[in-house]
């Protein structure tokens, strides 16, 4: 007889079937090596959604509530094309730098003038 691999689908209904059967779960679980908390999440599974919800889930989130929104990420994009952030900083630092220079000149005449 030809040795044969499962699924991993085909083995848990396997364990859901001995368990549904009348199988003690102590006993299908020491038999499939998992614990007795798999195989009674494999029956309520299989309970609920048939042969398909044994499956592999994706563990993959459905949101992410601190996701950037598309207003947002838009606007980055935008600020990206036109020019990196470090340029747009050094131009705000340098728009600064003049205002503080003419408001010292501004004083500086008027304390001389």
């Amino acid at each position: 007889m030809a040795l044969v691999e499962l699924s991993i689908v085909e083995q848990r209904y396997r364990a859901v079937l001995e368990a549904a059967a009348g199988v003690q779960v102590t006993e299908v679980a020491a038999r499939h090596e998992m614990s007795r908390q798999s195989v009674h999440a494999w029956l309520a599974r299989y309970w609920e959604g048939g042969l398909g919800a044994l499956a592999d889930r994706p563990r993959r989130p459905d949101t992410c509530p601190h996701q950037v929104s598309a207003e947002i990420e838009a606007a980055v994009c935008e600020m990206r094309d036109h020019g990196s952030a470090r340029a747009l900083r050094d131009q705000r630092d340098d728009e600064h730098l003049r205002a503080r220079a003419a408001r010292a000149s501004a004083r500086g005449g008027r304390r001389h003038g």
